[in-house]
């Protein structure tokens, strides 16, 4: 009996012992769980219980100048995700096959995410109402209650496709931006993303009452550019008709800027892009060896097409820079405009044992007048009045015209000024800074200089984008101008602006005069490196001369046509075209009157709707050409119809110009 009574106490004391580990073992792993685990768990139960589903907020638009044309908008589509949980077993195959054939894609993959043991998984981004309402019509005929989600996305698009494209810039499928003002203004433009919240069982059924919670998206603000649309049609078309005609190798940019604020009106770039397909080969040669090119070739091409030239290439800016020497000289006091027989050219000038020919050394310019030497562009002058100021004071001026850094304009990529050190900058260097070479500027600080010269001689900062419109309040919010320090006086501004005129009327840019209105001018051609038989040529005009509305520079890259590749007979032209558009549109009054009737201007007809065949007729009855822009070899011009035109309807241009239309 006692021998019974012991080994019942010692079983209770053997199965104490085991529930003492056991409760032991559940504590250390419950501490484990809660203290190591928990935060992991936590997560995965929210995930397994909690269904987001994500709400893209509508990018905001963006506007050229004038407010009222877009360039860029975000038009709705939508996005079809599943819930693979909420989806029956017996289901799976036949949604995927559904999936697969109404978007086009293969069976395995959509099969593999309907099966996979995940809360949610995305089959198809982006898509247009019409396939995803073929998917809503499956759905309803099949019986599918739960399990498929069909969401409200948005899409970039581009009205204008190539216009001012690497100004633009584009979207990722994201909607982030990556390039240009899509990229630069992106926490601006992207808005705040929304989600529904959907709360489930461990089976992924709804729980109780409460539904989809809904967090609605917050759109992102709208931008208003300094771009105006019609300037940079106009620069676009002249700068592409200059770099075919011309054989431009390497392209060619063209800014048309405001001196008076800062406003970019126009950047151009050639050749340009599809914003709508960034990804695309640009050129006809490209299309037709793209699917030879392994993918490092193809980005290296969409890299440089994407690049905008105006901000981010270097050049010598060749004698455009005498504009610079000139007024720094007049602003010391060491010269002035036309004090007649000042200077002397000789064909040449030697400077510390070296000799600096002149561009017309075979047959040199003689007595000259600051003025005339502007008008010749006559190296040995300026390099005397750079030797007379000295480098110190020449890098003050430097400075002050903000060409030792860059100007700051927003937009990403701006590249900086490669000049030599001050300490290190000997006679022979300042000499050849004195007539524009043997430095490198980007185009951006040589209009942003000149205009400092236009508007009165003060520093001003370049901008693209003028207003913000907050998607909420509507609230527009201007973009300030920013003004600097007096570069130069007025004075000095009106002699140097004189002598830009005389340029012009009689000088190296007099193939940029444009009848009825002043313009000044200066022309400039550079070596595109050392011993490289490349050339860069440009011309940078201001008009008009008594109240200086636009600047524009015009820089090609490497003309190999018959024209040469002289400032003068290359880009000056290109100025004139520009300028004899540009200015009427910006109403500026005509100031040589004698000039005017030389001339005829006639408002742009309306041929949008017509077929090719009637706008053809239109525009020989106007006096102008018409250009289809995106025509095959052949077209039938009774049934194409024309969709878009530039320049637009009602805008005063030139008899004899070409107006570019692009067929539907």
């Amino acid at each position: 009996m006692n021998e019974i009574k012991l080994t019942s106490k010692k079983k209770m004391r053997n199965m104490l012992f085991i529930s003492f580990l056991i409760i032991i073992c559940l504590t250390v792993r419950i501490a484990y769980i809660q203290l190591i685990q928990g935060k992991e768990l936590s997560e995965l139960a929210y995930q397994q219980q909690t269904l987001d589903r994500k709400i893209n907020p509508q990018r905001g638009t963006i506007y050229d100048a004038t407010g009222k044309n877009i360039l860029a908008v975000s038009s709705t589509v939508e996005t079809v995700t599943v819930n693979p949980s909420n989806i029956a077993s017996e289901n799976k195959e036949k949604v995927a096959k559904a999936l697969s054939n109404i978007f086009e894609l293969d069976y395995e993959t959509v099969l593999k995410k309907v099966k996979k043991r995940s809360s949610i998984e995305t089959i198809v981004k982006k898509v247009d109402k019409e396939k995803t309402d073929e998917l809503r019509k499956w759905i309803e005929e099949n019986g599918i209650t739960s399990g498929i989600n069909i969401d409200e996305d948005t899409k970039r698009y581009y009205p204008y496709n190539n216009l001012a494209s690497q100004v633009i810039g584009f979207c990722g499928s994201d909607n982030q931006g990556l390039d240009g003002i899509e990229a630069k203004y992106d926490n601006e433009l992207k808005g705040k993303q929304g989600a529904i919240q959907k709360h489930t069982d461990a089976k992924g059924g709804e729980i109780g009452e409460e539904g989809e919670n809904y967090i609605s998206a917050v759109d992102g603000n709208d931008l208003v550019l300094t771009i105006d649309l019609t300037i940079q049609s106009i620069a676009e078309k002249y700068l592409e008709e200059a770099c075919i005609d011309n054989k431009c190798t390497d392209g060619g940019s063209v800014i048309v800027m405001n001196p008076q604020n800062g406003d970019i009106l126009a950047m151009a770039n050639y050749p340009s892009y599809n914003l709508n397909e960034p990804y695309e080969p640009y050129t006809d040669e490209l299309k037709a060896t793209w699917d030879t090119l392994v993918q490092q070739e193809k980005t290296t091409y969409l890299q440089a097409v994407w690049r905008n030239k105006a901000i981010a290439d270097t050049y010598e800016p060749g004698s455009v820079f005498k504009l610079i020497t000139a007024s720094a000289a007049l602003e010391e006091g060491i010269t002035d405009t036309d004090n007649e027989g000042e200077f002397s050219c000789t064909g040449g000038i030697e400077v510390a044992g070296v000799r600096i020919k002149c561009w017309r050394y075979y047959r040199p310019h003689g007595a000259e007048s600051l003025r005339q030497a502007l008008m010749n562009s006559c190296n040995p002058v300026f390099i005397g009045l750079g030797q007379k100021m000295g480098v110190t004071k020449y890098y003050e001026y430097l400075e002050k015209f903000k060409l030792l850094e860059t100007t700051g304009i927003d937009l990403p990529g701006e590249a900086g000024s490669i000049f030599l050190a001050k300490e290190k900058a000997g006679p022979v260097e300042l000499a050849t800074i004195s007539f524009g070479q043997r430095f490198e500027i980007t185009p951006i600080q040589l209009a942003t200089a000149v205009s400092s010269i236009a508007n009165g001689g003060t520093s001003i900062k370049p901008k693209v984008v003028k207003q913000i419109i907050n998607s909420e309040t509507k609230k527009i919010t201007d973009v300030p101008v920013k003004t600097g320090d007096n570069v130069i006086s007025k004075e000095t501004s009106e002699k140097v602006l004189s002598m830009m005129e005389s340029v012009v009327s009689e000088g190296t840019g007099k193939n940029a005069r444009v009848a009825g209105y002043r313009i000044g001018g200066k022309t400039g051609t550079s070596e595109d490196g050392v011993n490289t038989n490349k050339y860069v040529t440009s011309f940078c005009g201001v008009a008009p001369i008594d109240n200086p509305q636009a600047v524009v520079l015009v820089t090609l890259y490497n003309p190999t046509g018959e024209g040469g590749h002289q400032g003068g007979g290359v880009a000056a032209p290109v100025g004139g075209q520009i300028f004899s558009e540009i200015l009427p549109y910006l109403e500026v009054s005509q100031g040589n009157q004698d000039e005017v009737e030389t001339i005829e201007q006639i408002e742009t007809p309306d041929v949008i709707g017509k077929t090719v065949a009637e706008a053809e007729k239109i525009m020989k009855e106007n006096g102008l050409e018409l250009v289809i822009q995106n025509a095959e070899e052949e077209i039938d011009k009774d049934a194409s119809i024309i969709k878009t035109q530039i320049p637009q309807v009602g805008i005063m241009i030139n008899k004899g110009n070409k107006v570019y239309v692009e067929k539907e």
